[in-house]
């Protein structure tokens, strides 16, 4: 009780209701959770967890439970359930797409023009088929450009590298209102023991840039085989001055373009010259036209898939797609803005969980940031509710499963048993989900560690999770 009086005073009713109850539980870790923190050399007071079972009001464990903690990618739970809640899983993004100009005998008189809404999947397969209705519609020769409208979006300028000095990691792609293939290039090294190389599939090609097709093949291990190729990813040429073991067989290795400003351009390019189609003029940004109906409009895949896809193998690109849409979708016709989309994203769990803990910080939607904060406890009350919700189903879909898929896949906890969101940073481990207990009942489960030595903690966190498929047997 000399706990909970030191704790009111910097409370609001809204956020201690209920305290009273959390605080008389123990505290106290399972000891197979504390051995294995231990062994990581990471104290127990790093981790804030909350187990709580699914429809009732029974808390079975909270320790730093109203600690702000950096969530790291359990970010994308709030992002992509507001998104269900606000969207439906239903919902789609629609690209349009301008025959500006006369169309005659297969010459397009004019521009191409293309407005990005946001689509977070318009990958090169979707891209292909774009075209190819364009194509149908009688053009194969543009006479004039290929105009890009970018401007439902405003990102702020900024780099790549900026997050952890890694531009050519995927994760550190921007969003852009129209987003290609994810900006990034995928090589895939085939062995041909025959010939002595390994052979270097690309996809896409993109305009102007060479790439070397094969790499030496050396005998050993595979080791650091990323590395051991020794890459170099101008603008103009990728080389790969090293070897490829023969050990490794086939691999592939998804690259975000270095010059990601002029991808578009280029892809574009090469995509429509592949296709047998000829361009007089260039690609470029431009505006669309206003009050012209669109020629063809593209549709994305439904919410409720692409939410899988951003949950599962954490992609942030995607999630800051969807993170930006929010705010378009409150306020059409304006460009939407981070800080326009972080206010979409407060106003939402305003209106679900009513007054928020003063110390929460939404910084982006993907949970690539050093400054986002929230507490285990608030996303354990998001988790219930969302349970009771009717975009329950697509939710728990979309969550890596316990040692079978996604993010999850190498878990060591019995697999299938339960559906949870994974985070991860340089100081950050994190899970945050439903587990299936043995007695049939399902619990919330959040769980963050935060330390130097969080990545050791992994064990601690698959302890936890098999403790809780135990339904939690008393400490």
């Amino acid at each position: 009780m000399r706990r909970l009086r030191d704790v009111l005073p910097a409370c609001t009713f809204a956020l201690c209701a209920g305290l009273a109850h959390v605080a008389s539980l123990a505290a106290d870790l399972p000891p197979q959770v504390e051995q294995a923190l231990q062994r990581a050399r990471v104290p127990a007071d790093a981790l804030a967890v909350v187990v709580r079972e699914v429809g009732t009001d029974r808390h079975v464990l909270s320790a730093g439970a109203q600690r702000a903690v950096n969530p790291a990618s359990l970010t994308k739970l709030l992002t992509t359930l507001a998104a269900l809640d606000r969207l439906g899983p239903a919902w789609t993004w629609t690209t349009p797409v301008w025959l500006h100009g006369r169309v005659q005998d297969g010459v397009l008189d004019g521009h191409l023009v293309l407005q990005g809404t946001g689509d977070p999947k318009l990958v090169v397969e979707r891209l292909w088929l774009l075209l190819r209705r364009v194509q149908q519609l009688g053009v194969h020769t543009i006479r004039g450009d290929i105009v890009l409208d970018n401007s439902a979006f405003a990102v702020p300028e900024g780099s790549a590298a900026d997050f952890d000095g890694e531009p050519t990691r995927p994760y550190n792609v921007q969003p852009a209102a129209l987003l290609l293939n994810y900006k990034t290039v995928r090589y895939d090294f085939v062995p041909d023991t025959a010939a002595g190389v390994a052979r270097v599939l690309v996809e896409p090609a993109l305009a102007g840039v060479a790439v070397d097709r094969t790499v030496p093949l050396v005998p050993g291990p595979c080791g650091d085989w990323r590395g051991a190729l020794k890459p170099e990813f101008g603008a103009e040429r990728v080389r790969f001055a090293g070897a490829y073991g023969t050990a490794c067989g086939e691999l592939s290795w998804l690259v975000a373009d270095p010059q990601p400003a002029s991808y578009n351009g280029r892809l574009l390019r090469a995509l429509w010259a592949e296709m047998g189609g000829q361009l007089g003029g260039t690609v470029r940004e431009g505006a669309a036209p206003v009050g012209v109906p669109p020629s063809i409009e593209l549709r994305s895949p439904p919410l409720g898939d692409l939410v899988r896809d951003i949950n599962k193998f954490s992609n942030n690109v995607m999630a800051q797609q969807l993170f930006y849409t929010l705010d378009l979708q409150r306020h059409p016709g304006q460009p939407a803005t981070a800080a326009g989309a972080r206010e979409a994203l407060r106003q939402w769990l305003s209106d679900k969980l009513g007054e928020l803990p003063p110390d929460l910080v939404l910084d982006n939607g993907s949970g690539l940031s050093r400054d986002t904060r929230l507490t285990a406890q608030l996303l354990a009350r998001l988790l219930v509710r969302a349970y009771d919700s009717p975009v329950m189903p697509e939710l728990v879909a979309s969550l890596p499963v316990l040692g079978l898929d996604g993010t999850l896949r190498r878990a060591r906890a019995t697999p299938g048993r339960a559906h949870l969101k994974t985070g991860s940073l340089r100081d950050v481990s994190a899970l945050a989900g439903y587990v299936l207990a043995d007695s049939g009942r399902r619990y919330v489960l959040v769980a963050v560690v935060q330390h130097a030595n969080a990545q050791g903690a992994r064990p601690a966190l698959d302890a936890l999770v098999q403790w809780v498929m135990q339904d939690a047997p008393p400490l």
